[in-house]
């Protein structure tokens, strides 16, 4: 089974294979390493369609890794804003950091691994793409994939072991990383979540799923928990055409980007509800924004007086919010302030 699905699935991507800013068409040279890994890192947890502007606009801005590496960290979480999952910025610029010290990127997955934010997905994806090496690449469109092809009846996350192993059981030696692309294409364009492609799969006929019932039941999913709702307040001061910023702390939520004041909530509770200057405030509205743990009701306050808050922080000029790069939470708090 595993050769002829293998070569099913590269005839298949020769004709069909998605053309995207950061890939190598088949059959033409490996891409830029840089591309891939930039690419990839992007992709976590976001869709394609959302990832090809800012794709396009941090490579016209930083073409390479040293270029990157070289940036301010300021103005790579600026132009990170609204990508989310901010972990990830500043994973890319440690890691960016570390690959123009060591004078380029490493070919396999092992030495891969080393660097900051490289899971076993990313490095696997790298290594196979970028360098040709046969590596086992599992997203969830592969899961998904491999899941109904194999018939896989135990729920997520427990399958997840099976289907590493029958995805290593069909990865061909040769081509990994057009295997791993085509994989990739077949679970976002014809695999998917609902109401899957079958009659245009070139696997119909070897997908047991299909075979043996609905394959759009597979793979199984326990169900979800309930997410804890979290209340906060933002706020928003003004003085003379700009607004005060500051910048959060390194780690945790929205790590590094700059924002408006808040009153400390985080995933592990409440906000405080205490402003940063004791004045006269009027209520402009809730923002209600679902993080990946927990969904935060956050209400906007808006500061009527001339006083400056004491600790860090800078008067932004309003007419150039958007250069500041705020997260898509404290964007939205902005808008609903200046409404």
């Amino acid at each position: 089974m595993a050769a002829i699905v293998s070569e099913k699935l590269l005839d298949w991507y020769d004709a069909n294979a998605r053309d995207l800013p950061w890939r190598a068409r088949p059959g033409e040279a490996a891409p830029d390493p840089y591309r891939v890994w930039l690419s990839e890192i992007m992709l976590q947890q976001t869709t394609v369609a959302a990832v090809k502007p800012y794709f396009e606009a941090f490579t016209r801005r930083w073409p390479s890794v040293e270029a990157l590496a070289a940036a301010p960290e300021e103005d790579i979480m600026a132009a990170w804003a609204g990508l989310g999952y901010y972990s990830r910025a500043r994973n890319l610029v440690k890691a960016a950091r570390a690959l123009a010290v060591r004078g380029g990127f490493p070919d396999t997955e092992e030495e891969l691994r080393q660097l900051p934010g490289l899971g076993p997905y990313t490095a696997a994806a790298v290594a196979a793409i970028a360098f040709g090496r046969r590596a086992v690449v599992v997203d969830a469109n592969v899961e998904r994939v491999v899941a109904r092809l194999f018939a896989l009846t135990e729920p997520l996350p427990g399958v997840r072991k099976a289907i590493r192993a029958c995805a290593e059981s069909i990865t061909p030696s040769q081509q990994s990383g057009d295997f791993a692309q085509a994989m990739m294409d077949l679970g976002s364009n014809i695999c998917t979540v609902r109401d899957p492609k079958c009659l245009l799969c070139p696997l119909e006929k070897d997908c047991r799923g299909r075979a043996e019932g609905d394959p759009a039941t597979l793979p199984a999913k326990a169900p979800k928990k309930a997410k804890p709702i979290r209340i906060g307040e933002a706020y928003w001061i003004e003085l003379d055409g700009a607004v005060w910023l500051v910048k959060r702390e390194g780690k945790g939520m929205l790590g590094g980007m700059r924002s408006l004041p808040d009153d400390g909530w985080s995933v592990r509770g409440d906000g405080a509800g205490t402003p940063p200057i004791q004045g006269n405030w009027e209520h402009s509205g809730l923002v209600r924004h679902t993080f990946t743990h927990f969904t935060l009701e956050l209400s906007v306050k808006r500061y009527r007086g001339s006083a400056t808050p004491e600790g860090e922080g800078v008067w932004w000029p309003i007419d150039r919010l958007e250069d500041a790069g705020l997260p898509t939470l404290f964007a939205k708090a902005a808008r609903l302030a200046l409404a």
